[in-house]
């Protein structure tokens, strides 16, 4: 388990449309972050939501279709 992993999903997130389409629509982190390990990915949700503390960015999705403010560009 690793934030490196986490920070490499969001900057290839920020990177690619195609990643943040497929993330954003997921609706729990449970899920964000099994699809991040079948993705090759592997991190907690503790470490996601360091990540996500530090960089002051909340998991929290809005819209329609939902998005997510984490991607990192």
């Amino acid at each position: 388990m690793s934030k490196k992993n986490v920070e490499e999903l969001l900057i290839a997130g920020g990177a690619d449309e195609a990643i943040r389409l497929k993330y954003d629509c997921l609706k729990t982190m449970e899920e964000f972050v099994g699809q991040a390990g079948e993705d090759g990915f592997e991190f907690s949700s503790t470490d996601l939501e360091e990540v996500l503390r530090e960089s002051g960015d909340s998991f929290e999705s809005f819209g329609n279709p939902p998005k997510r403010a984490i991607w990192w560009y």
